[in-house]
């Protein structure tokens, strides 16, 4: 069974601000205790990969995601409300995507720390990722 979305430009675009987002947040954060190329190379592996609805919006080649900031607390300020939007998006259309796209940003946080583990900074960062998930 294919599930169709009805999603703007704008819409679409939150989606992958708010998955990608994370994974350069958590690069961001962790970038004292490991590799943020690494990171961000693991994660976005792990969100390329996605599937359904949610699969095809993360894997648009766009030039839209536009991060502006020069420190963890204004590239947060930029994906923890997007991850928020996001979620109240799917949910109003599609709560099994909803739930696909909160595994999915789940799922590529912990690829991208597999390897080395979360050091606490780290931890703290997809907690925080989690809620604004949760807070839809």
């Amino acid at each position: 069974m294919s599930l169709t979305l009805t999603l703007s430009d704008q819409d679409k675009r939150t989606l992958r601000t708010a998955a990608y987002g994370a994974v350069s947040l958590l690069a961001a954060a962790g970038a004292a205790g490991g590799s943020p190329h690494r990171i961000a190379t693991d994660g976005s592996i792990a969100l390329a990969s996605a599937t359904g609805p949610v699969g095809h919006v993360l894997a648009a080649k766009t030039r839209d995601l536009k991060l502006k900031g020069t420190s963890v607390a204004q590239i947060a300020d930029q994906v923890l409300p997007a991850l928020t939007e996001a979620m109240h998006l799917l949910n109003r259309q599609a709560p099994a995507e909803a739930g696909n796209f909160r595994d999915t940003v789940l799922r590529a946080l912990e690829a991208a720390t597999r390897k080395d583990g979360a050091s606490p900074t780290t931890a703290d960062m997809i907690g925080k990722i989690t809620a604004a998930l949760d807070a839809a």
